[in-house]
Order: C-alpha cells, then structure tokens, then sequence
C-alpha cells in the first residue's frame, strides 16, 4: 500500500494572500535566499544550544556532584551519549514524519522544546539539583525534540534547491551553520560561565526558542506556498542567474500546448503534484545510502568526539607550558569550528567542481589522519602551533561531514532511482543522519571511559573510526572514478 503523501504546508499566517502561478527569476531567487537565511539561523540555534554541555565539563567536573571524583568523566561520557543516543534513535521516526508532516509548524514546535530542555538543564544550577537521573532525562528529551531539526530543514532546503546545478557549493555554504552554531554557543556559554554554569544553558536556550517562533511565523516551507510549482523552479534553476526578468507562466505555457498533445497537458498536470513519500526499508535500498550511512557514523563520531570533549582537551592540556582557564578553552575550541566552516564550503565547490562527491569525502578523510596526529603531536608547543593545527584539523575532518549530511544527502533523496521524488529526502536524510548520530553518541561515550588512560588513546580511536570511515567510500569513488574514465573514451 502506498504511503499518503504529505499535505502541503499551509502558507504561513504573515502571508495572508491567494497563491497564484508564476512570477519572474528575481522574486524566486529572493524567495529562495529567505528560506537559506532562516534555516541556516534555525540549524545554527540547535547547534548552538548543545555546545553548553561541552563548556561546563571542566566546571562540573571540579565542584558538582555526581560529575566530580575518580568517575567524573564517566558520568560526563554517559550524560553526552544520553542526549545523542535519543537523538539518533528519534531521527528516523523524525525522518519519516517530516516526509509527512507540515514542516514549518514541526521545525517550530522542535525549536521550542528544544529551548525548553536546555532551560531545565540550566535550572539545575539554582535549584540546586544534583541527581543523575534528571541531567539524564534532560539530556534524552533534548535529543528526541532536536531530532526532529534535521530532517525538516534539509526538506525545505531541498523543495527550494532540489534542482540546483550548484547544489554541492550551496549546500556546503549553507551547511556552515553546524560550524557557526558551535561557535556561537561556545562563544555565549563561556561568556556567562562566570555568572554560574546555569546561565550558559538559560542563553542559548532562549535564542533558540526565539528563532523558533520566527521559523512558526515566516517560513515557506515549500515553493506551493508560494504559489510556485515544480515547473518553475526548475525554469529558474535553468536559466540561472543571468539577470534576465524570466516569466515563469506555466499557465500560459500550458495553453499553448495543450491542442498539440494532450498527453502533455496530463503529464504537467501530474508533475504539478507533490510527489508521495517512500518507506523506510525502500530509502535504505536507494544505492549508495547504506554506504554513505555508514561512512557517516565513523566521520561524525570524530566530528562530534571534537564538539563535546575540545574544550575539556585544552583545559586539561598546557599549552606552552601554561594551563587556560575554562572560558579561555571555550573560546580557543571555536577555531576547530571556524576551520570547519572553510573546510565544508571547500568539501562542496571542490565535489561540485570535479563532480565526485565520494572522491571529495575520501580526500578530506585522508587528510584528517595526519591532521589529528600533528594537533596531537605539536599542538601543545605554541598558542600559534595550537590554532594553526586545530583549524587544520576542524577543515578536514569537518569537510566530508559537511558533504554528506547535505548534498550527498540530497543528490541520494532526489536521485533518478526515484525519479525525482522529492518527499523521499526527509527520509534519506533521516537515515543517513541517524546512523551518523548512532557514531556520534559512541564517541564521547568512549572518550569518557579512554580519556581516564590517556588522550594518546583517544586520538588512535579517532584515527581508526576515519579509516573505517573510508573503507565505507571505496566501491562509490572507485565507481565515480571508473565513470570518469569511461567519459573521457
């Protein structure tokens, strides 16, 4: 039986007009870049609402039972994977009820909540609380409201760029909010951090409810609540960005067809339609999900061993022979993220430019391995040698990171398999992200438990999960190589 597809979302209330069909090129492209805006903002807030955690380990850890003690980093380990471990559970029901669900009032409602559990988390501090089992609960609510923000703000980016030339450059620019949320919320965590850890909680978790409630207000999730259809997005994507007033009338399109062939008409007629959603079991039988899955579980338990346990690393780590103090490591932590911005919008241009994007993937993967073991090795030397390494290590292990949870991710959600099918990509990227989530929640659980025998340990994890990363990539760039071969006979 066929899944019902899902109901457009309804125009958001600040719309307030009848659609109609058609507009020009420069109205679509306005209409486009508003929704990059505002997704890019309302990703870059749940970003920035779970580096928090990561701030406050060294605080906790010193003077706040039950972190502190012998099995402190234990109990830090268990809190992280608590919240990720949630998160990647919920991110395939996720996946599956944004393909159907309306996506704006989900990404809202996400946004609140999310708000709502980092807030209760910051309530610990003045209500005095120190049981595990309600930083527990808080940190598994958290990851099941946030699981839901993925999937519904790849969707929209995909109903509005689905059928973009450039999708790897703009889904790599774009997908820089990961990086640039980490980085604000390092930044206002450990800004207040000497208020009370409290408060770097209580900051992020009222940016991100804020946000949530401008996301409830202007969001257009999808071209058919702006009165746009298929026809004309992909009309603009053809004509690009020359500059040229293109009118986009595909009623009068249609009348000057339809005597000629009458199959045209039904056909545009059926593509005007929003496509059905597809199973769970079928996205995992889309080539090459199963193996970018996969490759994403190694590459985010790197990337997110670095987002939760960086800054614990230079608190704990002299740098020229010199301890930093807790909002010194918070803030130096940012540069992983900053070199994480670079190295995902490079990731795209460069996989749009070769068009290969498991070549790309693997390349950056290669490179991170020597990246890790310098950062390791002559880090600790300098300040200088410290920023200059870490952000060499944030540019590539971030890269294919970036890569895969978005364009990859779309190129699979919409490929020709399923002829285009645009609700599938909800699906795939819940998929592809959750299994991702799965490694991310594993990496900081080990590094709590390696971490207590020394971070040389820590760092071998990191270098075998990038190595097991690529072999996941090997069948796809040997085939994307193969191709290239065979079109340049």
């Amino acid at each position: 039986m066929e899944p019902a597809a899902a109901p457009a979302s309804p125009a958001p209330p600040h719309g307030g007009h009848t659609p109609t069909v058609g507009g020009n090129a420069r109205a679509v492209r306005r209409r486009q870049y508003a929704v990059l805006a505002l997704t890019f903002a309302a990703y870059a807030a749940f970003h920035a609402s779970r580096k928090p955690p990561s701030i406050v380990k060294a605080v906790l850890s010193a003077d706040w039972a039950p972190f502190t003690g012998p099995e402190g980093t234990h109990r830090l380990g268990e809190l992280d994977v608590a919240f990720l471990a949630a998160y990647a559970a919920a991110m395939f029901a996720a996946g599956h009820l944004a393909d159907r669900a309306d996506l704006r009032l989900l990404l809202g409602a996400a946004m609140l909540a999310s708000g709502a559990a980092s807030a209760a988390l910051g309530a610990a501090y003045f209500l005095g609380v120190h049981g595990l089992p309600f930083f527990l609960a808080a940190q598994v609510a958290s990851g099941v409201v946030q699981s839901a923000g993925w999937p519904c703000v790849v969707a929209v980016v995909g109903n509005w760029f689905g059928h973009a030339s450039r999708r790897g450059t703009i889904m790599g620019v774009w997908n820089s909010h990961t990086s640039v949320g980490n980085i604000a919320g390092s930044v206002l965590a450990a800004a207040v951090l000497e208020f009370g850890w409290g408060w770097s909680f209580l900051v992020p978790a009222f940016v991100i409810a804020a946000l949530g409630v401008l996301v409830l207000v202007f969001l257009v999730a999808h071209p058919s609540d702006a009165g746009l259809d298929l026809d004309s997005m992909m009309e603009v994507e053809m004509n690009g960005d020359g500059g040229e007033e293109v009118e986009l009338l595909v009623e009068d399109k249609k009348e000057a067809e339809v005597h000629d062939d009458d199959e045209l008409e039904l056909e545009m007629e059926m593509r005007s339609q929003l496509p059905t959603a597809i199973g769970f079991l079928e996205a995992w039988r889309l080539p090459g999900v199963a193996e970018y899955a996969f490759c994403l579980f190694f590459s985010k338990l790197v990337a997110y061993t670095f987002l939760y346990w960086l800054p614990f690393y230079i608190r704990n780590n002299a740098v020229a022979g010199q301890f930093l103090s807790h909002k010194a490591s918070g803030i130096l932590s940012i540069v992983f993220d900053i070199g994480g911005v670079l190295g995902g919008i490079s990731a795209g241009f460069l996989s749009d430019a070769i068009g290969a994007r498991a070549i790309t993937s693997a390349l950056f993967l290669l490179l991170s391995i020597p990246a890790l073991i310098l950062y390791r090795t002559f880090g600790s030397i300098s300040m200088r040698h410290n920023i200059g390494l870490m952000f060499l290590s944030g540019y590539f292990v971030n890269g294919p990171y970036s890569l895969i949870t978005t364009a990859v991710a779309t190129d699979l959600g919409t490929q020709d398999a399923i002829k285009g099918n645009s609700r599938a990509l909800a699906t795939v990227s819940a998929i592809i992200d959750g299994t991702g989530s799965v490694g991310a929640a594993l990496g900081p659980l080990l590094t709590g438990y390696i971490s207590t025998r020394g971070w040389n340990s820590v760092f071998f994890m990191l270098i075998v999960s990038i190595s097991l990363a690529l072999v996941f990539l090997i069948r796809i760039a040997r085939d994307e190589i193969a191709a290239k071969i065979g079109a340049r006979r």
